[in-house]
């Protein structure tokens, strides 16, 4: 910062009154901007915030101290301070339960439960990585009726992600045992979203394509889920329509 003379910048009258003050000192003058928080401006402070929250999730699901702070280049330290600091993120133990993913939500956390489901009991990386590269809006978990969605992943032809028919089976068989013993089992995932061939609206089963159908044949008709929104368009027309089941 260069210096500036006194006499180039002020009237008269006001530079005889800052030299009853400060005649001949050096004077920092701030400005009148509200000031922002270091590394707002830079974008850095955003990262620092993702990278610790991807730390915490990967700590989350079994990675350890040691693994983390190669991946991440970082010492040991570090990492430990970022994964058990109560100035990061309150601890919360993740489950595969939809009162888990309920707890989570009520600390304003349901994103971050979503993505410690994919990279653990989900198995889908891939989709997790994906629902980061932009800004998503989380709803839910919400009750509503198993008769909007539809699976895109089966034996059958037209499925988008076709699958053998004996593991199908196989794998649905053994859900409906489960849920008829087990209530508490983790939302399903859906995207609503708006494109020219849905222009009034449509729901992607992304996660639960399996435990649909075991609930459509145990005659379940409703059942909690987490719908994931991306432009303010798409999330005003499912307000719209799906209001009643928004908490």
């Amino acid at each position: 910062m260069k210096y500036e003379n006194g006499r180039d910048l002020f009237p008269e009258d006001l530079l005889r009154q800052i030299q009853k003050y400060v005649s001949g000192r050096l004077v920092y003058i701030p400005s009148s901007e509200k000031k922002r928080a270091w590394g707002e401006t830079s974008g850095y402070k955003q990262y620092l915030s993702e990278r610790n929250r991807d730390i915490r999730e990967k700590f989350y699901v079994g990675a350890g101290i040691e693994e983390l702070a190669d991946a991440y280049c970082l010492s040991c330290e570090t990492i430990k301070k970022i994964v058990y600091t109560k100035k990061e993120a309150m601890y919360m133990q993740y489950r595969c339960a939809l009162s888990s993913a309920k707890e989570y939500a009520r600390q304003g956390r349901l994103e971050e439960w979503v993505h410690l489901y994919l990279l653990s009991d989900g198995h889908n990386r891939e989709f997790s990585e994906g629902l980061k590269l932009y800004e998503r809006r989380y709803l839910g978990p919400m009750r509503m009726p198993l008769s909007l969605f539809k699976r895109c992943c089966g034996p059958e032809e037209t499925m988008r992600w076709q699958v053998d028919k004996a593991w199908f089976e196989k794998h649905v068989s053994e859900l409906q045992e489960v849920i008829q013993r087990e209530r508490d089992m983790p939302p399903l995932i859906v995207h609503y979203f708006i494109d020219a061939e849905h222009t009034d609206g449509c729901f992607e089963l992304n996660d639960g394509n399996h435990r649909l159908e075991a609930y459509t044949r145990l005659g379940i008709e409703e059942y909690e889920v987490v719908v994931w929104i991306t432009e303010k368009s798409e999330y005003d027309s499912f307000v719209k329509k799906y209001a009643e089941y928004m908490d």
